[in-house]
């Protein structure tokens, strides 16, 4: 089988009578979807959940298996090794990604050099750390069943040799304005996995790219939609639809899929901002009611920004008085508001979930 040589961007000839109703309702649906994001006074800490959600089914994609409630468990102390925990790492590198791509885009736009760091950040310390993090590949590779020569490859990306210049093209598509901002996501996300730069870690780079290229056009008001839910439940078309672009040029049929991605994950990620939302204003009321501390909004937020977490992380990382932190716990407790994991033993600290924020964010009642 030859390298694959990618199609010149921006796409002619595709089928605007088939997808312009798309194109119609994914903006429809991600406006509404921004509108909230708008709507909200700190989003990165109180939609925190939503990124270790996207960070687990992103992963989850690529083979790891894990949940938020372990990703955060680890965190607190509760998963120090083995398997899981390899997994885990995995997931919070993605984390740390996403965190240092928000920042990045602050004061820049997406360049081939920041791709590459992402890519440091996402290999480092974990499986692939001897897959070059950080650099694109200079070798030919090739996607097939494990084991499999080149002749017998699924997919064969670029030459190597070619792979600079395609990644040039790639990113000056970057910074131009296609027709649509969407539809133009649709084949930044398709031509950067096609590409298929590095040799590990291509998959999960390509879906951090897409709030981000969002975000760089404005399309939304912070990088924080996620669609790695959509693309995980739809796993299998979601390769088949790649493919047809690289054994077909079927950009039509890619494009209609990743639009219906967005319609629905923009929804059901509506829905779960929502929840999100009611669930902050109830709490406010009810830890006041609890507590009647002049900290209400300190020890909310931390509860959505970490919400499992050993009992000194509050005292760390709030501005809440040691004093004040160990009477709030046992109240909580007794409230049901938050369930304690593991008990404080000697100098160890006692391990705490905020339970009815992991359920929102798991899609199920885990506490």
């Amino acid at each position: 089988m030859n390298p694959y040589e990618p199609d010149k961007l921006p796409l002619t000839d595709l089928d605007y009578r088939r997808l312009l109703p798309l194109v119609g309702q994914a903006n429809a649906a991600l406006a509404r979807y921004d509108g909230l994001l708008q709507g909200i006074p700190n989003p990165s800490v109180m939609l925190s959940p939503l990124t270790t959600q996207e960070a687990v089914l992103s992963s989850k994609i690529e083979g790891t298996q894990a949940t938020i409630d372990e990703v955060l468990e680890q965190e607190a102390g509760l998963i120090k090794e083995g398997e899981k925990f390899k997994d885990i790492q995995e997931i919070s590198n993605y984390r740390k990604a996403l965190f240092s791509a928000r920042e990045y885009l602050k004061d820049y736009p997406i360049r081939l050099s920041f791709v590459r760091e992402l890519h440091r950040i996402l290999l480092d310390s974990v499986r692939g750390q001897d897959k070059t993090p950080g650099e694109f590949r200079k070798d030919q590779n090739w996607i097939g069943n494990y084991g499999c020569t080149i002749e017998h490859a699924s997919f064969v990306p670029p030459n190597p040799l070619q792979l600079p210049d395609f990644l040039q093209e790639w990113e000056h598509y970057l910074d131009s304005d296609d027709m649509d901002f969407l539809l133009q996501t649709a084949v930044v996300h398709a031509q950067f996995e096609l590409l298929h730069p590095f040799k590990d870690g291509n998959g999960r780079i390509g879906r951090i790219l897409i709030p981000l290229f969002l975000y760089q056009k404005k399309v939304l008001s912070q990088p924080m939609f996620y669609l790695s839910g959509y693309l995980e439940n739809h796993r299998e078309e979601y390769y088949v639809r790649l493919k047809g672009i690289s054994s077909d040029h079927d950009w039509n049929g890619w494009i209609a899929f990743f639009l219906q991605a967005v319609i629905t994950q923009a929804n059901q990620n509506g829905e779960r901002v929502g929840e999100i939302l009611r669930l902050y204003e109830d709490m406010k009321d009810q830890i006041h009611k609890t507590t009647h501390s002049q900290y209400t909004v300190h020890l909310l937020d931390a509860l959505f920004n970490r919400p499992i977490f050993d009992s000194s992380h509050l005292v760390r990382h709030t501005e809440i008085p040691a004093a004040s932190v160990k009477s709030f716990i046992p109240r909580l407790k007794k409230e049901g508001i938050l369930t304690e994991l593991r008990p404080a033993s000697g100098r160890q600290p006692a391990i705490l979930a905020f339970g009815r924020l992991l359920n929102i964010a798991e899609g199920k009642n885990v506490f």
